[in-house]
């Protein structure tokens, strides 16, 4: 088995409520038993990634919860479970946390790395956006709203946290690998609200200091 001391818990998120765009649009993308909205939900990222499959097996045998998600990389390791029961959910993290001989604070603080709002999109760039994104479509003329995170399950949190604050529409989230983005639609004032929500809930996230650095290549 092994060490525990020598996994690194990057993300630890946990969603009280499942936003309805974030839980079709994890819906869409997950392999897994599909969320749907107002169901809680525990995010988390680990390193190596091939230790997430002992996670989620405590999680599982844990708690009476669902996984959406496992994502097994190199580096990277993901898991998302979610139950309509936030007891649920919070026991499953505990038995992961109990595992890992972690606390939550242990995990690495969120970074912005990139947050940028560009308005009055033309058309040619919102079919470019559209050919990829997994969500709603963004159309001639709305504001797009691209955030970049580190690590990169952040971006789930930025997420939701926006879709409660605004009427946006959800593009495309991507939480797995080396850094994390989110990108969300619609009018110029409704972006800002989102934007705004988005970095605050990462600002109060507690942990470790990330002064991490991350080798694209």
């Amino acid at each position: 088995m092994a060490d525990a001391r020598k996994i690194s818990l990057r993300t630890y998120v946990y969603l009280d409520v499942l936003q309805p765009q974030l839980a079709s649009f994890l819906a869409t993308v997950s392999q897994g038993y599909l969320p749907i909205e107002e169901q809680a939900s525990l995010f988390v990222e680990v390193q190596p990634g091939i230790a997430i499959n002992r996670l989620t097996d405590k999680a599982l045998k844990a708690a009476d919860v669902t996984p959406g998600m496992q994502i097994v990389e190199r580096a990277f390791g993901v898991l998302e479970v979610h139950s309509f029961n936030q007891g649920d959910v919070r026991a499953a993290g505990e038995a992961i946390l109990d595992d890992l001989g972690l606390e939550m604070e242990d995990r690495l603080q969120p970074r912005v790395v990139t947050s940028e709002i560009i308005t009055g999109t033309s058309p040619y760039q919102t079919m470019l956006i559209n050919r990829f994104r997994h969500g709603d479509q963004l159309l001639k003329g709305q504001a797009l709203y691209i955030l970049e995170t580190h690590p990169a399950g952040y971006a789930i949190l930025a997420a939701n946290e926006a879709e409660k604050a605004s009427p946006i529409r959800l593009l495309e989230v991507v939480t797995f690998g080396a850094y994390g983005r989110l990108y969300l639609g619609g009018g110029d004032d409704e972006i800002k609200e989102a934007a705004a929500a988005a970095e605050a809930c990462l600002a109060d996230i507690t942990g470790r200091p990330n002064e991490e650095l991350v080798d694209t290549r």
